[in-house]
């Protein structure tokens, strides 16, 4: 249950960052379009300690989950999927407890600061350029999965027999692409900021959404990456009744 919960604040998170990302497209307000930046807005509202500290346990139940997960399923990239899915989502966890405890951070600055730190390091340029080719990767991947629909595999045998609705494939769909091509942007700058040494590139999903915003059309591309987001909100929210792994 505590699982599922996960998987509903995670749909909360993409549907906030989404919503700042297309404040930003549209010059109607702003924020940082991440993680810290969602948690710090639903803490601003009445109720949003008691709604951080509930989403807390949903990410820890998710996280838990997920790592023992690796244990179970009997393929090797599996275990290694669902490990790291798990370290990603109890790390999340201990941000939202931050929030959730009255205090405050930031998703860029940290991004920076781990940049910085491990820039100066022998050997530091290299782990950050692997860190950005994985974080290619994983957009690439996110964008394949969405336009081969491959994601309705985690929902179908929950829903015994593919009964799942057009309306929650078409989130999944543009959710996996729209989140995959700010991975991939966020890669690249991670790439970039190596290869300047300039720590300031590697902001976090707030400076790649930023990014694609600054492009030509960028507004349009900002506006579809933010839709996107919010459809994958969707599609998470769907996928803690659909899935039947949980």
């Amino acid at each position: 249950m505590a699982a599922r919960v996960g998987f509903v604040v995670s749909g909360i998170l993409h549907i906030m960052i989404g919503w700042i990302a297309f404040r930003i497209a549209t010059g109607s307000g702003g924020g940082e379009a991440s993680n810290s930046g969602a948690m710090a807005q639903i803490a601003a509202t009445p109720g949003g300690q008691i709604l951080l500290w509930i989403m807390t346990v949903g990410l820890v139940g998710l996280g838990l989950w997920r790592i023992a997960e690796a244990f179970v399923t009997p393929e090797a990239k599996d275990k290694v999927k669902s490990a790291i899915v798990g370290v990603v989502f109890l790390a999340l966890s201990f941000s939202t407890l931050t929030f959730a405890r009255g205090g405050s951070s930031s998703d860029g600055k940290k991004a920076s600061s781990i940049t910085s730190t491990v820039l100066e390091m022998p050997g530091g340029k290299i782990l950050i350029a692997l860190a950005g080719l994985i974080i290619i990767g994983v957009g690439a991947y996110g964008i394949f999965k969405g336009a081969t629909k491959r994601f309705k595999k985690d929902l179908e045998a929950g829903a015994q027999g593919g009964n799942v609705g057009s309306a929650i494939t078409i989130s999944g769909m543009v959710g996996y692409i729209a989140r995959g091509i700010a991975f991939a942007v966020l890669g690249i700058m991670v790439i970039w900021a190596t290869l300047t040494s300039d720590p300031s590139k590697a902001s976090g999903m707030d400076a790649a959404l930023r990014t694609i915003g600054s492009q030509p059309v960028g507004v349009v591309l900002l506006i579809f990456t933010a839709l996107g987001f919010i459809l994958y909100g969707i599609y998470s929210i769907a996928r803690a009744k659909y899935t039947n792994e949980v």
